[in-house]
């Protein structure tokens, strides 16, 4: 009997140890590895630095020249030109309004969710604050305000 254990657990020790290890799909087929890198010797390295060296000035030149252009103009000559465009007021966002929670008959401090009807713990919160659903299981967070 002890031997038909030890057999068994031989074999499961093969079949364990030969499931670990990694499977040749292609054994006729060459193993195509990447290519190796060249690496640049130092003449390259610096000429790519000496090319990144002139792209830094060309830039700095760009910004100046923009600096340059859009220089604000005189007082006197401000004083004398109409201004062409008012400045528009700033766009409020709309404030969405939220759905108010149902209070639990008999419990002081507890609402249903207005989205699951679950029961939350709003004790300490006063009336009309927004709070996040913490049951709310859908994409957005489910927002309510405290009645």
């Amino acid at each position: 009997m002890n031997l038909r254990f030890l057999t068994g657990f031989a074999a499961l020790g093969c079949v364990l140890l030969a499931s670990c290890t990694p499977y040749n799909e292609h054994p006729n087929k060459k193993a195509t590895g990447n290519p190796t890198q060249k690496t640049a010797t130092a003449a390259e390295q610096q000429k790519i630095q000496e090319q990144r060296d002139l792209l830094k000035q060309k830039e700095e030149l760009a910004k100046a020249d923009e600096l340059k252009n859009t220089t604000p103009e005189t007082p006197a000559t401000t004083a004398t030109t109409p201004p062409t465009e008012t400045p528009k007021p700033p766009v409020e966002e709309k404030r969405t309004d939220y759905k108010f929670a149902n209070k639990v008959p008999g419990k002081d401090g507890f609402v249903f969710s207005p989205y699951n009807n679950k029961v939350v713990d709003v004790r300490d919160i006063p009336s009309g604050t927004l709070v996040q659903d913490p049951t709310y299981t859908g994409a957005g967070k489910g927002y309510f305000r405290v009645p």
